[in-house]
């Protein structure tokens, strides 16, 4: 029995996605590497074909449709083998924040053009010397009356070249308890005060336009506080379940890709023998060895897109699903480039590019270390 049930629908999108990445962004992903950036004109073309925001609702710009055309985004754009377009991240994690804490005058005027593809979302969270721990945020918010006042610096932003509005979290210099002094707000690129630094030269996700966002006495107005002054981190945890589920689902895509690329590798390429790669017992053994453990993880995230779908509470899983999976993605690449050897070092072989690619996905959305700890305390342990 299938745990996800796809409609002709969903599999009518499925395809029309898949052509559309395979026109518009796999022949240029070496081009855009070598840039380190993905073109603005390339999320507009993804917008127009409705294939961002499909979860937000049709009042507000959005396509009104169920997870499981989120799920389809990220599982084809995952296949490409490419990292750049980072589509889930703009519709599944931060435009949600503001679809679920916005007032109707902030969804009306951010989501609409969001769903467009017009304006690229970021959440800037990360900060320097201060890694997972959101209460030791150095960040603040200064309430001005009529305004905030934002200093500080955040790093590690995704989108964060490309973004034409920003997440902020930020804290309550005034607040004694840490973890109700933090407040969300919505900072529109060209806000005197809101600067970035260059794109961050990074091991891998080199088109990813990853930067330092700098806040120089950035006054917003109190209409861009994103919910509840001091909601912050309870804002922030109520949407990690699903930025971590995304994050499994795209780990396991680059699982399976991995352990597709190789097997028809390992098919086609003959040894010193003349024989087949793939006629070798060590070498069948690695592979199924990979290719099981691709599918226990597709059935562990399929069951936990279910419940999330049927709003179950699946923190503690989800949990465990981003610090397995992404473990799985890095393990299946590094075993994948020893069974091919030298050609798998070259770049034009995808497997070098693939493997920088994954090593991250252990550290971001929260480490797995945390990730264990969340599960540790659910635990009881």
């Amino acid at each position: 029995m299938e745990i996800l049930h796809y409609t002709e629908d969903h599999e009518k999108f499925r395809r029309n996605l898949r052509d559309f990445l395979a026109q518009e962004v796999v022949p240029h992903v070496d081009q855009w590497e070598k840039d380190h950036i993905v073109p603005k004109s390339v999320w507009r073309k993804m917008g127009e074909a409705g294939f961002l925001c499909t979860a937000q609702p049709v009042e507000y710009g959005g396509h009104g449709l169920d997870f499981l055309y989120s799920v389809i985004v990220c599982e084809e754009c995952s296949h490409t083998g490419f990292t750049g377009l980072t589509a889930s991240l703009h519709s599944d994690i931060v435009v949600p924040y503001i679809e679920s804490f916005g007032t109707e005058e902030q969804k009306k005027k951010y989501i609409p053009k969001c769903a467009s593809g017009e304006c690229i979302s970021a959440v800037a969270m990360t900060e320097p010397d201060v890694g997972s721990d959101l209460a030791s945020m150095t960040t603040i918010a200064d309430d001005e009356g009529e305004s905030f006042v934002i200093n500080g610096t955040k790093t590690f932003i995704s989108n964060g070249i490309n973004c034409g509005l920003c997440v902020v979290a930020a804290k309550d210099p005034q607040a004694t308890n840490p973890y109700q002094a933090i407040s969300m707000f919505l900072v529109e690129d060209g806000t005197p005060g809101f600067g970035r630094g260059k794109h961050l030269e990074k091991m891998g996700w080199h088109s990813q336009d990853t930067a330092e966002l700098f806040f120089s006495k950035c006054r917003i107005p109190k209409e861009n506080l994103l919910g509840q002054k001091g909601g912050g981190f309870i804002i922030l945890m109520q949407k990690l379940q699903q930025e971590r589920l995304v994050c499994a689902i795209g780990a396991v895509c680059a699982a399976e890709k991995v352990v597709e690329k190789i097997t028809e590798y390992c098919k086609n390429t003959k040894d010193r023998n003349g024989k087949p790669m793939s006629k070798n017992q060590a070498t069948q053994f690695a592979l199924v060895e990979m290719a099981t453990e691709a599918k226990i993880g597709r059935v562990f995230i399929d069951k936990l897109i279910a419940d999330h779908m049927e709003k179950k509470n699946v923190v503690v899983e989800v949990s465990m699903a981003k610090f397995w999976t992404t473990d799985l993605a890095k393990r299946t690449c590094d075993r994948a480039l020893d069974i091919v050897g030298e050609p798998g070092y070259l770049e034009a072989f995808g497997l070098a590019r693939g493997f920088r690619d994954v090593r991250v996905m252990p550290i971001f959305a929260g480490t797995n270390e945390i990730m264990k700890r969340i599960a540790a305390g659910f635990m009881g342990l």
